[in-house]
C-alpha cells in the first residue's frame, strides 16, 4: 500500500513516470483527469488519430491549453508539456517513455501497438481488453520473453476481477465463480445501434443522441463486452468459460454465492472455477433489487470445515447452507482509476493481471440471417455478437474470433445465432493481426485442428 509514497518519491528526485496514451477516447480522458492531480506522473505523449479531438479531450480533463505542443517529444520532455501526434509510432519509438497506454479499442491497433511495444523495449497497459481477448495470451507471452510487463488495465473490471481472484487464492479460498454484473435480457443479443436506443432511454437521461456512441454502447447490452471481458478474466485467472457461454443469471448482490455455485448444490453453474455475468434484470424485465450492474465479484468456497463456519459467524454473504461466500465490489470507475496500473507496472514491475493461458475466446455470432458478400461491421453493430466459448471448442471447431469481424466479408449465407466459421469468410492472412491470431492459436494449442 505504498505507490503514493514512492510516486511522491519519483516527484520529489524529477523523475516523473512518463507515460505514453494512445487513444484519447473516454478511459483516456478520464485517465488524463486523475494524472493531471496525481505526483510523480507525466503524461508525455498523446496519439489519436484525431488532433482536434484529443485537444478537446485534454481541456475536458483539466489541463491547460499551453501545456500541449506539437513541436516535438525532446520540447515536451525538457518544459514539462505533452507531445500531440496522429502518430502512435512516434511515442512508441522513443526512449523517455516509461510506459504505453494503449486505449483505442480497436484490435488490430492494438496488436500493432503492443507489438511494436515489444520491439522497442517498453512496458505496456493494455486498455483495449479487445485486443487482449483476440491475441493477449501471445501478446503477453512475447513480452515476458523480452522481459517487458504486458498489463491488464486497472479500473476496467477485468483487472479488478483478478485482484479479487487473487485475495481468494492467496488467503487460501477455492474459487468458484468470478465475474461482473451488467444489465442483460435475451432479446439484447438481437441489438444494433439503431434499436439499442430503446434499451438506453430506459435507464438514461439522454438529451443529446449526439455524444452517445450507439456501436459502443450497443456491445456493452447484447453481450459482446461481457464476453470479451469474461475471456481476459479467464485467460489471465485459469479459470474456464462454461460450455455454452454467459448464462447472465438475474442476482442481486446478496445472492451471488446462492445463485453462482455449481447446480449439484442449487446452484446455476456448470462446474467450479468458471467466468459468469449476472444480471440487473429478471427475465420478465423487472428490475433485480440490490443488482451489481456496475460492479464485480468473487464467489469462494473452502475444505476447512471450520473456515466456513468462521464465515457464517462473520456475517460474510453466505449461501443458504454456509458452504459458499462472495466478496462484491459495487462499481469500478474506469479511467479513474488506470493509475494503479501506471504505478504498478512502472514501480513494482507487476500486471494488474495478465494473460498466462488461452482457455477462452469470443466467437462471431450473427445477429440475423446473413447474406454472402456482406461485410461484417464487428462488434456493437449490425451484423454480429460476441459469445464466450472454450478456446478448445472454438479452435476444433473453426469458430471465426470477433475480434477480427469488422470488415470481413462473408465469402457464404449465415443463418441467425450461428456462430461463423473462418471457411465462412473471405480472409487476408497477410493482415498483422490475422497472422498474430493465428500464431497464438499455434503457439497455446498445438494439438487443436485449426481449420
Amino acid at each position: 500500500m505504498n505507490l503514493s509514497a514512492m510516486l511522491r518519491a519519483r516527484a520529489d528526485e524529477g523523475r516523473p513516470i512518463r507515460v505514453a496514451l494512445i487513444g484519447a477516447g473516454k478511459f483516456g480522458t478520464m485517465y488524463l483527469a486523475q494524472a493531471r492531480l496525481t505526483p510523480g506522473v507525466h503524461i508525455l505523449g498523446i496519439a489519436d488519430l484525431s488532433v482536434t479531438r484529443a485537444r478537446q479531450r485534454y481541456a475536458a480533463a483539466g489541463y491547460p491549453g499551453e501545456r500541449l505542443t506539437t513541436t516535438s517529444i525532446d520540447d515536451a520532455l525538457a518544459s514539462g508539456q505533452t507531445y500531440l501526434t496522429d502518430n502512435p509510432d512516434e511515442l512508441i519509438e522513443h526512449p523517455a517513455f516509461d510506459v504505453i497506454v494503449e486505449a483505442t479499442g480497436d484490435p488490430a491497433v492494438g496488436i500493432a501497438t503492443a507489438t511494436k511495444a515489444v520491439t522497442q523495449g517498453k512496458d505496456l497497459v493494455m486498455v483495449n481488453v479487445e485486443a487482449d481477448a483476440l491475441a493477449g495470451p501471445l501478446l503477453a507471452d512475447r513480452a515476458r520473453r523480452a522481459g517487458l510487463i504486458y498489463s491488464l488495465a486497472w479500473g476496467d473490471q477485468p483487472a479488478l476481477i483478478c485482484e479479487q481472484v487473487d485475495w481468494a487464492r492467496t488467503c487460501g479460498f477455492e474459487v468458484v465463480a468470478a465475474g461482473k454484473g451488467t444489465r442483460y435480457l435475451p432479446s439484447y443479443h438481437s441489438l444494433t445501434p439503431d434499436t439499442v436506443w430503446d434499451v438506453l432511454i430506459q435507464y438514461l437521461p439522454i438529451e443529446d443522441r449526439s455524444h452517445i456512441n450507439a456501436q459502443m454502447f450497443n456491445s456493452f447490452l447484447d453481450g459482446t463486452k461481457s464476453a470479451v471481458e469474461m475471456t481476459a478474466v479467464c485467460n489471465a485467472c485459469d479459470l474456464l468459460p462454461q460450455s455454452g457461454g454467459l448464462r447472465f443469471p438475474p442476482a442481486s448482490r446478496f445472492e451471488l454465492a446462492e445463485v453462482l455455485k455449481p447446480r449439484a448444490q442449487g446452484g446455476s453453474l456448470e462446474r467450479i472455477g468458471v467466468t459468469e455475468v449476472t444480471s440487473s434484470l429478471n427475465r420478465d424485465g423487472s428490475d433485480v433489487p440490490h443488482h451489481l450492474a456496475m460492479g464485480t465479484f468473487v464467489v469462494i468456497t473452502s475444505d476447512s470445515a471450520y473456515s466456513r463456519q468462521c464465515l457464517r459467524e462473520y456475517n460474510c454473504l453466505v449461501d443458504s447452507s454456509g458452504d459458499f461466500a462472495s466478496l462484491y465490489r459495487p462499481t469500478h470507475m474506469i479511467g479513474l482509476e488506470l493509475g494503479i496500473s501506471v504505478a504498478n507496472v512502472v514501480l513494482r514491475k507487476e500486471p494488474t493481471g495478465t494473460p498466462i493461458v488461452f482457455n477462452s475466446d469470443v466467437v462471431a455470432v450473427a445477429k440475423r440471417d446473413l447474406a454472402a458478400g456482406e461485410i461484417l461491421d464487428g462488434e456493437g453493430g449490425f451484423t454480429v455478437w460476441g459469445r464466450q466459448t472454450p478456446a478448445d471448442v472454438s479452435l476444433s471447431e473453426g469458430f471465426f474470433p470477433l475480434g477480427l469481424a469488422k470488415g470481413a466479408k462473408l465469402a457464404v449465407p449465415v443463418s441467425e445465432g450461428k456462430a461463423l466459421r473462418w471457411q465462412d469468410v473471405k480472409v487476408d492472412e497477410t493482415d498483422a493481426a490475422v497472422r498474430t491470431r493465428r500464431e497464438m492459436e499455434r503457439v497455446f494449442a498445438p494439438n487443436a485442428t485449426v481449420s
